[in-house]
């Protein structure tokens, strides 16, 4: 039944998150019924093991060698009737066991993603993408193969110490020798659980390292077909890829050893006991159904054995995986205690370290005699940084933005990045993003984009299919369309970056003047150059090295400024240069 029970999620406490075992500890509170259950089931099934081998000893003794037909029989029903049990209930602990693996998994990536998500556009700055990739993959599988102990594990400590039991009453002697002899085998493979994790956090930095240079080479190779970089980039691909390689059969080395005395082990001790208890039973120590029973019960030891070495790799590898991907949870990502509400309406947005204002109802431009000193206001406007870098934080009617509930901040102020991801999906999906679409608004948002032509010319209309990155759309394309979709949230405040660089100067105008014209009830900064969108804003602030220069219209400023005018020209010439 709790299989068909609703999911919860809810994200881990800093305390869940103070090291790789609490993280782990975490991944199985979440589903502690399920673990229960699972539990229950590889304890059934790890003693109902050790039944085979008890009927068949009274089989053979009580039946067998008494000469006792019915005996025997039911002897051999009861064996029957035990291996039906033992096989169902092998196969529902198998199926428990794989949904608590998936339901870790799941877990364990729904965090990442949420977390990610908080950390926002600061997340580049702060982990690189092979790093997350990594971590949302292979570290997260990782973690949620150790939960296997969780069943098999607890049911092969339960089977280990019936069979002791079992055996004290045939004799003591085989039962001291098992008692000390599974745990020194279970010791011996330390050594090698030690080295997995520390060449494990190696080869995983090596791993990240390797997948974040797959991911910019995969992400710049237009640039590189252009520039012919592709076979130096390559090489260094090839060089750095070697060295994972190196790194992985140093972690290879010792878990092949442990997987190897996994099965090797075990088969030495089976033998070892096999023998002593044939010597027992040829001096008359034990009966010829105890030495069955003997050798049944150590047959059924192996299992857990192996187990216990498997389940100490599993963890060992865990270990290493679930600190990863702490590192990465416990980056942080602002004040999330007792958030300040938003205050209805758009009203001045401040940043003090620059005295940039923004004010509702006009499309404010913003352009810098340094294109980074823009990026830094818009970030720290867009509450994109992490907090530490802020001496003073902007604020939003008069509250400080880091003290505002974020969630609602990010629905009502919007940061439309000209490097912001085109996902794959139909123009209808990528434009309504996460809201729901509605095709009136959507016609709407596009039209004030200039993107109207864009989506005439596809096959489909709304409905055509555009690729991940909107790689079978051209430059300008996507630029129109990711104005689109920021228009389509209808932001209290939209901060776009430079969102008409890649069109030519007639889709320009009528992309600025829609934009002006569909927002004049809230706040929009567009961050720029273009000399054609400054003078149709309402207000242009003018940056020098980081701080407000000078505020007016594009045409005071030209007259009046003579750092904005030189720049403007400069703007001017590259423009008709590229004309030309």
């Amino acid at each position: 039944m709790s299989d068909r029970a609703e999911q919860r999620w809810s994200p881990p406490s800093p305390r869940d998150l103070a090291g790789p075992f609490r993280f782990l500890f975490w991944l199985t509170r979440s589903q502690l019924r399920r673990v229960a259950v699972g539990a229950g089931l590889g304890i059934g099934w790890a003693v109902g093991l050790a039944v085979p081998p008890w009927a068949l000893a009274h089989a053979i003794d009580d039946g067998f060698v008494a000469g006792d037909h019915r005996a025997l029989v039911g002897w051999s029903v009861v064996l029957l009737i035990t291996g039906i049990l033992i096989a169902a209930l092998s196969i529902a602990r198998h199926r428990t066991m794989t949904k608590i693996r998936m339901d870790a998994s799941f877990r364990a990536a729904r965090t990442t993603v949420w977390h990610t998500s908080r950390l926002g556009a600061s997340l580049r700055s702060r982990v690189n993408a092979g790093e997350v990739v990594t971590v949302g993959i292979a570290d997260v599988q990782t973690v949620a193969m150790a939960l296997t102990v969780t069943g098999p594990g607890v049911g092969a400590v339960v089977g280990y110490l019936v069979v002791a039991v079992l055996l004290v009453a045939i004799s003591p002697v085989l039962a001291v020798v098992i008692l000390l002899g599974v745990p020194l085998l279970a010791v011996a493979v330390g050594p090698l659980l030690h080295r997995i994790e520390r060449t494990g956090g190696e080869y995983r930095v090596q791993q990240g390292r390797l997948t974040t240079r797959l991911v910019d080479a995969l992400a710049g190779l237009g640039v590189l077909n252009g520039l012919g970089g592709k076979a130096w980039v390559a090489d260094r691909y090839a060089q750095q890829s070697r060295r994972v390689v190196a790194a992985g059969y140093r972690v290879a080395k010792p878990a092949s050893w442990v997987g190897a005395l996994a099965t090797g082990l075990p088969s030495l001790f089976l033998a070892a006991v096999v023998w002593l208890s044939a010597r027992l039973a040829a001096s008359g120590a034990i009966t010829i159904g105890d030495l069955v029973a003997v050798y049944g019960y150590v047959a059924v030891l192996v299992v857990p054995v192996a187990q216990f070495i498997e389940g100490a790799g599993d963890i060992a590898r865990a270990r290493v995986a679930a600190h990863r991907i702490i590192d990465l949870l416990n980056l942080p990502a602002g004040q999330d205690t007792d958030p300040v509400p938003v205050r209805a309406g758009c009203g001045p947005l401040v940043d003090p370290e620059s005295g940039v204002v923004v004010r509702p109802g006009l499309l404010t431009a913003l352009v810098a005699t340094h294109p980074v000193d823009a990026r830094t206001v818009i970030e720290r406007l867009g509450r994109l940084p992490h907090p530490a870098t802020i001496t003073e934080a902007a604020t939003w009617n008069g509250v400080p933005i880091t003290d505002l509930d974020r969630n609602e901040f990010r629905t009502r102020l919007l940061v439309a990045d000209n490097d912001a991801e085109v996902f794959a999906g139909t123009v209808r999906e990528i434009v309504a993003g996460r809201l729901e679409p509605d095709d009136v608004r959507i016609r709407a948002a596009l039209r004030i984009a200039a993107a109207d032509d864009v989506v005439q010319a596809l096959p489909g209309g709304l409905d055509a299919a555009v690729a991940a990155g909107g790689r079978d759309l051209s430059g300008g394309q996507r630029q129109r369309i990711r104005l689109a979709r920021a228009v389509y949230a209808a932001p209290d405040v939209l901060i776009a970056v430079d969102p008409t660089s890649a069109v030519d100067a007639n889709t320009e105008a009528v992309m600025i003047n829609r934009l002006g014209d569909s927002r004049r009830e809230v706040s929009t900064m567009i961050s720029t150059s273009s000399p054609l969108v400054l003078d149709r804003a309402d207000e242009v602030i003018f940056l020098a090295d980081g701080r407000v220069s000078a505020i007016g219209t594009h045409a005071e400023l030209t007259r009046t400024v003579p750092g904005y005018r030189d720049l403007v020209s400069r703007a001017q010439n590259d423009i008709e240069g590229e004309d030309r």
